[in-house]
């Protein structure tokens, strides 16, 4: 039920950004009307302070905040893994040294690195794309490279380097196959992640205001004093859509961990495991 309801919402707000060009043709920057004129059957979500259609720039802007928020997900994802599982197989002073630097990484506070790096960084999606990747990867390298480790002790891991396969064959084939629903738990939750900390550097001015983005859209209602003069259609329609963006990726998340989990797949397994988290 929760993976339906979140696929669902998802790939309606996933069809109508790639719908831009048959709902919206005149695109995000065209001023249709005046501003902020209320929600109508001409302006299905009102204007904003220049003139534009908020309905256009929601579903023109999502194309950009979604493309960054995946390609952010998949790029931690995918250093995450690679770091993760080089230092749980090879241990010794890779492993050492690997851990080193994730540890470094993680006492960094992760806010204010980056803020300052998105600061001094040209403005725009690619530069918040590769802040959020550098500071972001260290903790799924962390839970990677645990979870490697509990396999590297099993039996089917020593069979395969008896047999002579190479390294490389071993973690492909034997220790990644194995933990791919950890690696989509953690994809999802690097991709809402990434949505809310991109759109929130957009709103502090550290993104490109130039280009359309639903964290741009409410930069411009804060920076054009919506909230003043009443226009709450132009900041409450892109809060919603990251929002629902965020919920339905993690209303995927708990149904992949309810797959995967036997304790939460058991009768009254959900319960046991709030339990288990309130009391320790």
């Amino acid at each position: 039920m929760k993976s339906a309801a979140g696929g669902a919402i998802l790939a309606v707000l996933a069809l109508a950004c790639l719908a831009a060009p048959l709902l919206a043709p005149d695109g995000p920057a065209a001023a249709t009307a005046g501003a902020f004129e209320a929600p109508s059957a001409a302006h299905w979500l009102g204007t904003n302070g220049q003139g534009q259609d908020v309905f256009a720039q929601l579903v023109w802007g999502g194309r950009g905040s979604l493309l960054m928020a995946l390609s952010v997900g998949v790029g931690t994802t995918l250093v995450a893994v690679l770091v993760g599982l080089l230092a749980a197989y090879f241990g010794g002073l890779a492993d050492e040294a690997i851990s080193l630097v994730v540890n470094i990484v993680l006492t960094v506070p992760g806010l204010p690195l980056i803020i300052v790096l998105a600061a001094f960084l040209p403005p725009g999606p690619a530069t918040i794309a590769m802040v959020l990747i550098i500071t972001g990867w260290a903790f799924g390298a962390r839970l990677i490279r645990a979870q490697a480790l509990s396999l590297r002790q099993r039996d089917f891991i020593a069979a395969a380097k008896v047999a002579g396969e190479r390294p490389l064959r071993v973690i492909a084939a034997e220790l990644l196959p194995n933990l791919w629903s950890v690696i989509a738990a953690y994809l999802c939750g690097q991709v809402v992640f990434a949505l809310t900390a991109g759109s929130a550097l957009e709103f502090l001015g550290l993104g490109d205001a130039g280009q359309t983005s639903w964290g741009t859209m409410l930069f411009w209602a804060q920076n054009d004093s919506a909230l003043l003069q009443g226009a709450w259609w132009t900041f409450v329609s892109p809060g919603l859509a990251i929002a629902l963006t965020a919920g339905s990726l993690a209303l995927l998340n708990f149904a992949l961990d309810a797959a995967t989990n036997p304790r939460l797949r058991a009768p009254g397994g959900a319960r046991r495991a709030t339990e288990v988290l309130r009391h320790g």
